[in-house]
């Protein structure tokens, strides 16, 4: 029997039968392979190949220097991990802001060159002729509210969105409408609690939150942050599940003092 009968694939459909039977939905990210098989085998439902790759593995200072060619190499490195769980990607900065027909060829792009099963894209009213469209076609879409990185200079920072009773109502609002445009879950990103769980009441599509509070039907974390790997600075929403970034430099003083000293290799290590 083929490795692909005997695995159960999570699929979109799937994804939102979860939130009608009430089990919550879990989504990491991955950027290569070996990070995707590892998490894939874990059992996770969704892996989500985030722009959030041009800080974590590119070192940039935000997501907006992310490029197609970029998005399309980290997804190909994924799928090549991924066996069992959703694959969703990233649709980068001016990838789909300038018009339908880049937007339909780029989340194309994503779909038939690079293995994606689904694309997100950021933002609300502006974007739900896009996700329409998208969806019309036969491409899944992931939406996503609240901070929106690829809009960090207009919200002027990463500070928690929709603490305003105006702007409260518009992404209550946004998420009606992106859900009418046919999005299959949405991630509320950095937005009170109590906005979140409204917010997921209102909607028969899942929600997935990342610092929105435990009432969302799941919830999404960057792998680097919650394995203690990328330390340049720690949101309060991140739970660290382990220290890896310590163990990593720990290894790696360790080997370097083995080689100085001449006890790396022994004689069980050489030929």
């Amino acid at each position: 029997m083929s490795l692909e009968k005997k695995i159960k694939r999570v699929t979109v459909p799937s994804i939102i039968k979860m939130k009608e039977r009430h089990e919550p939905i879990a989504m990491l990210t991955a950027y290569d392979a070996l990070m995707a098989d590892l998490v894939d085998r874990s059992g996770i439902d969704i892996i989500l190949v985030g722009d959030s790759a041009g800080m974590v593995m590119g070192g940039f200072e935000n997501t907006l220097s992310v490029s197609m060619e970029d998005m399309l190499f980290y997804t190909k490195s994924v799928r090549r991990g991924v066996n069992r769980a959703l694959l969703v990607a990233d649709m980068p900065f001016m990838s789909y802001q300038t018009g339908l027909e880049d937007a339909v060829r780029n989340a194309g792009r994503f779909l038939q060159e690079a293995g994606a099963e689904a694309v997100k894209l950021e933002g609300g009213k502006p974007v739900s002729d896009i996700i329409y469209r998208l969806t019309d076609i036969g491409i899944p879409v992931m939406g996503h509210l609240g901070l929106t990185p690829q809009s960090i200079h207009q919200l002027g920072g990463y500070g928690v969105q929709g603490k305003e009773d105006a702007l409260a109502t518009r992404l209550k609002e946004d998420a009606l409408l992106l859900q009418d445009a046919g999005v299959f879950s949405l991630v509320l990103e950095k937005i009170p609690a109590t906005l979140a769980a409204d917010i997921t009441q209102s909607l028969h599509i899942p929600t997935i939150g990342i610092g929105a509070g435990n009432s969302c039907d799941g919830q999404v974390l960057v792998t680097h942050d919650m394995l203690g790997l990328y330390d340049k600075f720690k949101p309060k929403f991140v739970r660290r599940y382990a220290e890896l970034g310590k163990n990593l430099l720990d290894a790696v003083a360790h080997y370097i003092e083995d080689v100085k000293n001449k006890d790396f290799p022994n004689e069980h290590e050489s030929y």
